[in-house]
């Protein structure tokens, strides 16, 4: 399927996700194996990732990884993410320009939620602020200089107290970097392993989003750089170097261990899953495609039509950032999801069981979640799941004990007239599924694009079990299923791109005199990027360069993304995308060029999924088994198919389920499943759905 350098040696790709670590490996034979194993579980291991490489090589855990055997390994790591969420990170100081102490503290003064009387203000990540007696002009003029000695024994001071890492952000710094640098080095000498400079992280104007940024990068590379220590001298036992190390930055793309920064590392396993939607659709003949990855810990969603869809300012864990990152869409929606009554409504979320306990059927004392949900309808069916649950981890899914936990939810609901436990079930399982498709329409709908014109591509180990219903409620008639759904963001590792990106502010008229400037700032930018993917082992000729403008209306500050050209075609562009996103012109503003970009890309090998060969003889599709499964209030016989055992041209009509190794899809009444030559997995509605009851004219107490 994939082309590589050492066909003797094997390629892993992983994600490493909340609740599952998920690998993909291509054999030194060229076959495509899949492994997946819990993220945490202390008793049996120390680290998933590692461990899944030694479970793939059939090796015990205190063996060392034969040198030679792996060629490369591509992971995507929540390491950094789960550090933010937790606020775990490194310990920081901020060192800031005098009279700015508490600047990342006010930040914009925006109110999220309007009529919130009580506002809380974001936690700050940093722990203590040095303010350094300097000031430059917007013009560079030096107004203040900053005192040498005083500078050292201010940051001597927070050095003795413990702190190792450092956020330096000045005023005007992220042109005028002098001041920045200096401190920096001095920073270095006094013995600060981390000194994150904003002039380097994020060179862009807006002090609090520049800021920030930083502040993340200061915080999150120190336990990003020790995992990854970790992880190469694990590799690096069997020999003085082990394989090639590259890790998935948020913007979609791999670099090296050496050069992956943690502010490039908050959607570092989503962003796989991006790319192995959008490849995977591609081979499908699918050109615009709405990801819904659905895992254990949460759902992420995507667009896509024709391009990665990125964003340049996002707040993630209430930590805002300016770094490009996949624009993804995240809700606490995910299989491992806790579902509770709180006395007057149904809630879903957003709290999970993750990997430890898990969800109750893991027989690890865990709350009941929308896993619990699934099995008890029997989307989930026990003997056709992996028996690894228990202290032991050979135990199957606990299915009698799920029954009373719903029978005894449904009596606390309702003491008098306790309804079914299926229906309390399904009733939550409403409710996830809203949250989700309310989640697509924020990256669709809401941004002027047609979603019933768009194809599902449904992955993540829950997804398929939710697939149909999210479509219905969005309206959309076609979901896509790759054989790999179940560790696509794993798989996405393998298919990704080697990028590299650099940004410049700018802050110029749009006109004739910009053309110089323009030019000059991005030879200058692609010379660093194309160095950086030169860097990796990447010939010139597997590079490519794409050049954006970012464009504003001036006296305004909302900056939209175009393709780098001529004045008129950016122009005409750039009213394009503004008319589509806000619906209204105005043109007699004039045009600003904020910033400009570059992003260098070394191609990866291309993907192409191999025909599944029909078999001469072989009698029509049969069932494997039949078993219970409750849909929309009543009970189905439903068939379960083998999805190894379908062949091009299988047609399977709902209600069915199709298991595989890794996941399991329920194709819902009304919708039809068809098998194409490539092996993967088309559903369509082929029955109208129900006709929508007008508001007001029937309650669904579920639904409040």
């Amino acid at each position: 399927m994939l082309d590589t350098e050492s066909p003797s040696a094997w390629q892993i790709w992983i994600d490493r996700g909340g609740t599952f670590t998920d690998l993909v490996a291509r054999r030194p034979d060229g076959k495509l194996v899949t492994h997946k194993l819990l993220s945490e579980n202390a008793e049996r291991y120390q680290d998933a990732a590692l461990q899944g490489i030694r479970d793939l090589l059939g090796l015990e855990p205190s063996d060392s990884i034969p040198l030679g055997a792996v060629d490369v390994v591509r992971m995507g790591t929540t390491v950094a993410t789960n550090a933010l969420l937790e606020r775990a990170g490194e310990r920081t100081v901020l060192v800031t320009t005098l009279g700015f102490a508490d600047s990342l503290r006010i930040g914009y003064q925006n109110r999220p939620k309007l009529f919130d009387r009580h506002i809380r203000l974001p936690e700050m990540l940093y722990e203590r602020v040095i303010e350094i007696d300097e000031r430059l002009t917007a013009q560079g003029d030096v107004l203040q200089a900053p005192e040498a000695v005083t500078v050292r024994a201010q940051l001597a001071e927070a050095h003795d107290d413990g702190i190792r890492s450092a956020a330096i952000v000045f005023m005007h710094g992220y042109r005028f970097p002098a001041h920045e640098d200096l401190i920096a080095e001095i920073a270095r000498d006094i013995g600060f392993t981390q000194v994150s400079v904003s002039n380097r992280v994020s060179p862009l104007m807006k002090l609090v989003s520049r800021g920030d940024t930083t502040v993340v990068d200061a915080y999150l590379s120190p336990i990003l750089r020790r995992y990854v220590d970790r992880v190469t001298g694990d590799l690096e036992q069997g020999g003085d170097k082990g394989p090639r190390l590259q890790f998935m930055q948020s913007n979609g793309g791999l670099t090296d261990a050496k050069l992956f920064q943690g502010k490039d590392s908050i959607l570092s396993g989503p962003a796989g899953g991006v790319v192995g939607m959008v490849r995977t659709t591609a081979m499908g003949g699918f050109e615009k495609v709405i990801g819904f990855d659905m895992g254990g810990t949460s759902t992420d969603v995507s667009h896509y039509d024709g391009e990665f869809e990125r964003a340049f300012e996002t707040t993630v864990a209430g930590v805002r950032m300016r770094a490009p990152m996949m624009r993804i869409h995240t809700v606490a929606a995910g299989g491992g999801s806790i579902i509770r009554f709180d006395g007057q409504r149904y809630r879903v979320g957003p709290g999970s069981a993750g990997a430890d306990p898990g969800p109750a059927c893991y027989r690890r004392g865990g709350p009941l979640t929308v896993t619990d949900c699934n099995l008890m309808v029997g989307k989930i069916q026990t003997r056709h799941f992996p028996h690894v649950f228990g202290p032991d981890a050979d135990q199957p899914l606990d299915d009698s004990g799920i029954k009373n936990r719903f029978a005894g939810l449904a009596a606390e609901i309702n003491p008098s007239a306790p309804a079914k436990p299926e229906d309390v079930a399904e009733g939550f399982l409403k409710i996830a599924v809203e949250n989700m498709a309310n989640a697509i329409k924020q990256i669709s709908v809401q941004r002027g694009y047609d979603v019933t014109e768009y194809t599902l591509n449904c992955f993540g180990g829950a997804g398929g079990q939710h697939a149909c219903m999210v479509a219905d409620a969005l309206a959309m008639a076609s979901v896509f299923i790759h054989p790999f759904a179940g560790v696509l963001s794993a798989y996405g590792m393998g298919l990704a791109d080697v990028r590299a990106m650099r940004e410049h502010a700018l802050e110029i008229p749009l006109d004739k005199d910009a053309a110089g400037i323009l030019d000059q700032t991005l030879e200058t930018l692609e010379t660093k990027a194309v160095g950086e993917i030169s860097s990796q082992g990447i010939a010139p000729e597997n590079t490519r360069v794409v050049k954006k403008a970012h464009i504003r209306y001036a006296g305004t500050d909302t900056a939209l993304s175009v393709p780098f050209g001529e004045p008129d075609a950016m122009i005409e562009t750039f009213e394009e995308v503004h008319k589509q996103r806000f619906d209204f012109s105005a043109l007699e503003r004039g045009y600003i060029v904020d910033a400009v970009s570059v992003e260098a890309i070394g191609a990866s090998a291309a993907a192409s999924d191999s025909e599944v060969q029909a078999i001469p003889g072989v009698a029509n599709l049969r069932p494997r088994d039949t078993v219970r499964m409750y849909s929309d209030g009543e009970w189905l016989e439903t068939p379960v198919f083998d999805r190894e055992a379908l062949l091009p041209g299988d047609r399977i009509d709902g209600p069915a389920i199709i298991i595989e190794a890794n996941a399991t899809t329920v194709v819902e009444p009304g919708w039809q499943a068809e098998t194409t030559k490539l092996g993967h997995l088309v559903l369509s509605r082929v029955m109208p759905r129900p006709a929508r009851v007008a508001a007001g004219t029937q309650a669904d107490p579920v639904m409040l």
